[in-house]
């Protein structure tokens, strides 16, 4: 008997809440300067069309829609219909009127293939347990001679100095406890080989290293991250409660002091073209 695919939401690896919600909203803004030059290079430009997948409710659908215009559209697709909800009230609030949120898997959106001249997704593909199912789809919608861009993160290069035990154990913690459902939190260095075997050309690929002063917000993603993951990671034995009470404070204010160096990720920049002469 064929098995049922588990609803997209099912499979996203930080779960969803209010905090998740609002720290994809944070992101939304620590992680602009990339996607301008991400969208700059692309050569994104008025009359082009062009789809964020997984947007959550801010992703880059402005960006997307102020290199669109005139003439071009932007489609928002992502599986949490609060997200759907919150990503369509921030296009109408800021007068995006060539955007359009739908609700739909990533893994099959069921639009029409060969559509777009951007197929763009951030943080989506670490997420999910089987990547290649939404590369697959993402080069189906791309027109010939189109683009395929991700930014994914890769967890395994990261430190905090002067060296913090707490701030070790927290991230021992998020790496089995955000894998277990089969999600990849290496996924940045994969991209551009989950790309080739999808057919695309052109591949250009790029790593950012995020070192963030004191106060800035992104500097407290592992603890906000691991946050999210508390019910898992109680629920898998791996620490009690108290223990990631304790963990949190003591990382936030090893974090807090402007002498510490924390690096949580590298951040890869991919982006291939699907072939004029393509098949989908």
């Amino acid at each position: 008997m064929t098995q049922t695919p588990p609803e997209a939401a099912e499979v996203y690896a930080l779960g969803i809440d209010t905090e998740e919600s609002s720290r994809l909203r944070r992101q939304a803004d620590e992680l602009r300067p990339q996607a301008v030059t991400l969208l700059a290079e692309i050569g994104l430009r008025p009359g082009h069309r062009a789809i964020d997948l997984g947007c959550g409710p801010l992703g880059i659908l402005d960006l997307l829609a102020k290199a669109t215009a005139p003439g071009g559209t932007v489609t928002g697709v992502d599986a949490d219909p609060r997200h759907v909800r919150m990503a369509r009230e921030f296009a109408a609030s800021g007068g995006l009127g060539n955007v359009e949120v739908i609700h739909a898997d990533a893994r099959d959106t069921g639009l029409p293939g060969r559509s777009f001249d951007l197929v763009h997704a951030r943080t989506l593909l670490v997420t999910i347990p089987d990547p290649a199912e939404v590369v697959a789809e993402m080069v189906r919608l791309t027109r010939p001679g189109g683009w395929v861009a991700s930014q994914e993160p890769d967890c395994d290069i990261a430190l905090c100095y002067p060296r913090s035990p707490a701030w070790d154990r927290l991230r021992d913690l998020f790496l089995v406890s955000f894998a277990r459902s089969g999600a990849d939190p290496l996924i940045g260095r994969r991209v551009a080989e989950l790309y080739r075997a999808a057919g695309l050309t052109d591949i250009e690929v790029t790593a950012y290293a995020g070192v963030y002063p004191a106060g800035h917000s992104r500097r407290s993603l592992m603890p906000d991250l691991v946050r999210g993951l508390r019910p898992a990671i109680v629920e898998l034995g791996l620490a009690t409660e108290q223990e990631l009470i304790d963990l949190d404070h003591q990382v936030r204010q090893h974090l807090a002091d402007p002498d510490t160096i924390s690096l949580g990720h590298l951040l890869f920049i991919v982006r291939g073209r699907k072939l004029a002469a393509g098949t989908d």
